[in-house]
């Protein structure tokens, strides 16, 4: 073979015959990837860079004898840092079609590309170079050892430039998104790994053995603890993590001394660079392995304090990120949090996962007993107990004043182990108090697609098990939302009727048993409909009730039944009072008192024209409560009866300190009155109006026999189907006006 002229012999490459070089390996090496279909061009560029290293790192090669395993070889294999590519191999422009499934179907950008041919007549056109960003282009015959190295150290060089300029352009990245993301769980993290990425690139280091911590943290209890904000590498694991879970002993003392004395720590092998905003403080410790240089420390410096600035910014954004989704008694999630919580699990779609919400009984009992700070007391040892329980295994939120939400395995979140969970008295300041729960469960469904709707199932199911008598938990099935549809579309039609004036009062008379006397009327709602009833009072009065509509409707009704009482009484014989129903609500309302005495005097009646009834069951829902509504009423002369009288749950002592004046008896009992039996309840009832000194009122009368023998026990007044069924004011008047020119009368 002969010499190139203008070359050395000893610069010249020459192609063996044999194969003396061999793959270097190393975790530091420049990896080299030569394409060429002759052997004998692989063996002679393993010689010529054997044993080299270029910018103190060796070089390790990698052979592809054609384009197509070239492909192969990089679709595995990203890391390559030059390729040292054939023009000519299979066709003539494999090498340039080799470049642009580079550049273009790969998108290797920072790679760099020395094209070398042996046929210098197939030199690719400018435009080729421009387009697909060649490095450089040499034959075979006069790229000399010399002129090789040379070409790839220009290479490497360009290659180590761009990639750094690339990650810190990613560097940049990371941080722009994160201040763009501040209200994301972990815009703190995000600037942490941001920065971490930029001074790995600024310092040429390994993204490796980098950490991030940060003094306190809004998600622990403790605010002068070290949290792991970022970590790379090995230690990515530990985000969020204390600082003491690094395994890495010197790595921890060495941010801890960074904190401590509040300056950068140039070490060595390590450097710790400290940031502070304000009374917000961050370490960040760097593996450098060696010492950093002066000029590279001056960059830290400025950088550090850039940086600084931005650390408080998102810190401060977290503290309001971490107040918008927690609870701030408990620091567990708050309802926002629980329903983003909610969302991701209907989204996983857990088959064994479940839904809960946990109610505390009688929690308003013992704050209006022990007080606020017993009841807060008792809040945060729940949290801490269902944290206990939990285990880590699943999701705890406070949704409501004394309602917790659950999400987790089946065999954390089920009743028998919830209800062993509070066997044991909960601690709440010096109190040791026993804690009863009612649970709603809800297991995701094939439609359960957002947070929401598992929530509103929980709920309904919740709801449920509060108004059972037999259990403290039920489980969500899809005919209660069926059913709860079903009471929001009678209270949505019922409020729209309402306000249209489609209700309407009815009235049935009572009668006295001695005398046959017409001695008092009561006044009933009706829901009329173009066929009949829309929906029977039991059915819509408790919904008006459940929707806060039945204050409204009470007060139409009441000023109904005063105006209708007012034409009444100008007629022969016209009863002495009317009886209207009252809610809880209405009841337990500021100024109901005040609000009687103005439609009595907007009627010109005198207060004894008024009675006003109460459930017995209502009544002894809150004793007290009542007794003190019903004794400023009784002050203004109004009457007051006990509906449904011995249906409740009657405290003799709540019932004798009770301002009232008349027992009604409720229907059931009456039903149960039949050839001659089955008065017992009637009659205790009966004795016991009489023992009191008040009136007693037989409701549901429809046979001679049960007024008969109400009659014998000393009833004074029934009311029933017997003598009218319930009508309309115009039907009433004309009842009243007939039966008082009766003969019989």
């Amino acid at each position: 073979m002969t010499q190139h002229p203008g070359t050395a012999a000893d610069d010249f490459i020459p192609l063996l015959d044999d194969d003396h070089g061999g793959h270097r390996s190393g975790i530091d090496s420049w990896r080299i990837l030569v394409v060429d279909d002759d052997n004998e061009v692989h063996a002679a560029t393993e010689f010529a860079l054997h044993a080299v290293r270029i910018l103190g790192r060796p070089l390790m090669l990698r052979h592809a004898h054609s384009a197509a395993e070239a492909r192969e070889l990089l679709a595995g294999d990203r890391s390559i840092a030059v390729v040292l590519l054939d023009v000519v191999m299979e066709t003539e422009d494999a090498g340039l079609s080799m470049v642009g499934h580079i550049r273009d179907t790969l998108q290797m950008k920072e790679c760099r590309i020395i094209l070398r041919t042996g046929q210098p007549g197939y030199a690719p056109e400018l435009s080729v170079f421009n387009e697909y960003d060649i490095n450089d282009y040499r034959t075979k015959a006069e790229l000399t050892r010399t002129r090789l190295i040379t070409a790839i150290t220009s290479a490497l060089r360009s290659f180590e430039q761009i990639r750094t300029i690339a990650e810190n352009r990613r560097g940049l990245e990371m941080i722009v998104h994160a201040s763009a993301d501040l209200m994301e769980t972990r815009a703190i993290t995000a600037l942490a790994e941001g920065v971490l990425t930029q001074l790995a690139a600024i310092l040429k280091l390994p993204l490796d053995g980098i950490v991030c911590a940060q003094r306190g943290s809004p998600c622990a209890s403790d605010p002068d603890g070290l949290y792991i904000v970022g970590a790379t590498g090995r230690l990515a694991g530990h985000v969020a993590e204390p600082l003491h879970a690094i395994p890495d002993l010197a790595i921890v003392r060495a941010i801890e001394t960074c904190i401590a004395e509040g300056r950068h720590i140039f070490g060595d092998d390590h450097t710790v660079i400290h940031l502070r905003s304000g009374h917000q403080e961050a370490a960040v410790y760097l593996n450098t392995q060696a010492p950093v240089p002066t000029s590279d420390r001056q960059l830290i410096e400025v950088f550090a304090a850039n940086m600084s600035a931005s650390f408080g910014n998102v810190r401060l954004v977290e503290q309001l990120h971490h107040t918008a989704y927690h609870d701030g008694l408990t620091a567990l999630p708050n309802r926002t949090r629980f329903i983003l919580d909610l969302d991701e699990f209907a989204a996983r779609g857990s088959p064994d996962g479940v839904v809960a919400l946990l109610d505390l009984q009688h929690f308003a009992d013992l704050n209006d007993g022990l007080g606020h700070d017993a009841g807060n007391a008792l809040l945060v040892s729940v949290a801490k107990r269902l944290q206990a329980h939990m285990a880590g295994t699943g999701r705890i939120a406070r949704v409501g004043a004394d309602v917790f939400g659950l999400i987790g395995p089946e065999t954390r979140v089920n009743p028998e182990a919830l209800f062993d969970a509070f066997m044991p008295p909960c601690e709440a300041g010096e109190h040791q108090l026993p804690v009863a729960i009612t649970i709603g469960f809800c297991r995701p469904l094939e439609n359960d697609r957002t947070g929401i709707s598992l929530l509103k199932r929980a709920n309904i199911a919740l709801n449920r098990a509060k108004r059972s008598l037999h259990s403290s938990h039920e489980y969500f099935i899809p005919e209660m939302e069926d059913n709860t549809r079903w009471r929001l579309d009678i209270i949505r039609r019922l409020r729209e009727d309402f306000h249209h004036g489609k209700l309407a009062v009815w009235y049935q008379p009572q009668v006295s048993l001695a005398s046959g006397r017409v001695v008092g009327i009561e006044a009933l709602v009706r829901w009329p409909g173009d066929d009949g009833f829309v929906q029977p009072p039991g059915v819509f009065i408790p919904l008006a009730e459940y929707s806060g509509l039945i204050v409204e409707i009470g007060d139409w009704v009441l000023d109904a039944a005063c105006a209708a009482f007012r034409e009444i009484r100008g007629l022969a014989d016209a009863p002495a009072y009317v009886a209207v129903n009252v809610s809880m609500p209405q009841v337990r309302r500021r100024g109901f008192a005040q609000r009687v005495e103005a439609a009595l005097a907007a009627n010109d009646l005198p207060p004894y024209a008024i009675e006003l009834e109460i459930t017995e069951s209502l009544a002894m829902e809150e004793p007290k409560a009542v007794v003190h509504s019903l004794q400023a009423l009784k002050a203004i002369g109004l009457r007051i009866a006990i509906d449904d009288f011995g249906t409740g749950y009657s405290s003799l002592a709540h019932l004798r300190e009770m301002p009232i004046d008349c027992l009604k008896i409720d229907r059931t009992f009456i039903s149960e009155i039949a050839d001659g039996q089955g008065g017992m309840f009637a009659e205790t009832i009966i004795a016991l109006g009489q023992k009191l000194g008040v009136g007693i009122v037989a409701e549901g009368v429809e046979t001679p026999e049960q007024a008969g023998f109400l009659r014998g026990l000393g009833c004074p007044v029934a009311q029933g189907y017997l003598y009218a069924k319930p009508m309309p004011l115009g039907e009433l008047m004309g009842w009243l006006q007939a039966r008082a020119a009766s003969p019989a009368n």
